[in-house]
């Protein structure tokens, strides 16, 4: 309720500002004055809209979880991929502002050591919840390094947030799986090459596959696919006791589904639009880290 009787006061103080300012036409100083009030009070409601909004959606039970973070290269060729990397760092430096513990599950990178994809494990408190809703197609505007014309370019890269599964959440039975090794790939050292230390899980029943290959040890890339595949097989758990609950809840995570748009990256404007907050605009530097 009080947010309620904040936002009536701040409304009857724009209806206020309103008045006053059709009475000051004349006065310039006094204009200005009530104009920036008014500013910050449009804004203060906005704020408080939004702090209301979120108090009344239903509480998610994975909220207070640890997550996957996953992002995937998409439309837009090597700058995709050099996209994809900067995403994934931001998010990596992002939990690590907020204290919170990533660790680099799996890093595909591309021919100019962009990331083709790339997946990392966040733990800390309620790390699902404050990062679910980053989940969709994240779109950048800007000139590429690889780029010798000065032409801006509009790349895109797909993030998918999952909650991570407790052992009591996802039962995996050993003849559900197939576990193949092999030898990984690309840089890593003789030792990486030339063993197969590389790990690709596959569960039967739903032909989930997930491949890992980072690690010197073939016990902890294991390790790390079945992470990745439970977390997987309990958020697809999820949006199917979801989407028969509601038919009109949008399953983006687990279904395939990150065909929307939630936000672009404009580098030579230094601004960034949320295109689910009525193309809510900030501003950045390239330089900012």
């Amino acid at each position: 309720m009080g947010l309620i009787k904040q936002l009536r006061a701040k409304q009857k103080e724009i209806d206020g500002l309103k008045s006053l300012l059709a009475e000051c036409t004349e006065d310039k100083d006094m204009t200005d004055m009530v104009s920036e009030e008014l500013s910050q009070a449009i804004g203060e409601v906005k704020r408080l809209q939004n702090l209301l909004l979120q108090q009344l959606l239903p509480k998610d039970d994975a909220d207070e979880r640890d997550c996957i973070l996953e992002v995937r290269a998409g439309t837009g060729g090597e700058e995709a991929s050099l996209f994809a990397m900067d995403i994934f760092k931001m998010y990596e430096r992002y939990s690590q502002k907020r204290g919170w513990k990533f660790e680099v599950m799996s890093v595909a990178e591309s021919d100019i050591r962009g990331y083709k994809e790339a997946s990392g494990a966040i733990s800390g408190v309620a790390a699902y919840g404050k990062l679910k809703f980053e989940s969709g197609i994240h779109r950048v505007q800007r000139v590429p390094v690889t780029e010798k014309s000065g032409r801006i370019h509009t790349s895109a890269v797909s993030v998918a947030i999952l909650p991570q599964a407790d052992e009591v959440d996802v039962q995996l039975r050993n003849e559900d799986l197939r576990i193949d090794t092999y030898r990984s790939g690309g840089s890593g050292g003789q030792h990486v090459n030339t063993t197969n230390s590389a790990v690709r899980i596959t569960h039967m029943p739903t032909g989930m596959t997930v491949a890992i290959q980072d690690e010197r040890s073939q016990h902890m890339n294991k390790a790390k696919a079945l992470k990745v595949l439970c977390a997987k097989l309990y958020e697809m758990e999820r949006s199917r006791i979801q989407t028969t609950r509601s038919k009109l809840r949008s399953q983006q995570i687990g279904s395939g589904d990150r065909s929307e748009r939630i936000r672009t990256y404009n580098f030579p404007q230094g601004r960034v639009t949320d295109h689910r907050e009525m193309d809510a605009v900030a501003s950045f530097s390239s330089t900012d880290e």
